[in-house]
């Protein structure tokens, strides 16, 4: 299950709603998928919490287009595709890591 508003079924989003933009992220802070921080800013009823960076084998993204779940690791050394289906990631998303992920450098 993806939250968020507007969410289609490859997680897209009211917010992020480009052919690439089919991820969602896993909160650590309630380990449920949203399709991206706005919408959980939006509906869930806490604040968001930044995964730690030894956590980051944690299964935290989900590829909206086959449902392969790769950790966080994964997902930021597979250069903006699933490594399942080959989909194509927005690397634009990188500019929000630092909302996702602490001691995040990228």
């Amino acid at each position: 299950m993806v939250y968020g508003l507007e969410v289609d079924n490859e997680t897209r989003c009211k917010h992020y709603h480009t052919k690439k933009d089919v991820i969602a992220i896993k909160f650590k802070c309630c380990g449920q998928y949203y399709s991206c921080y706005e919408c959980h800013e939006e509906v869930a009823d806490h604040r968001s919490e930044q995964w730690n960076e030894d956590e980051y084998d944690e299964k935290g993204i989900l590829c909206g287009v086959c449902g392969h779940e790769l950790t966080i690791h994964e997902y930021m050394n597979a250069h903006f595709k699933c490594p399942k289906c080959q989909a194509d990631f927005n690397p634009g998303c990188q500019k929000h890591y630092h909302l996702y992920f602490g001691s995040c450098s990228k």
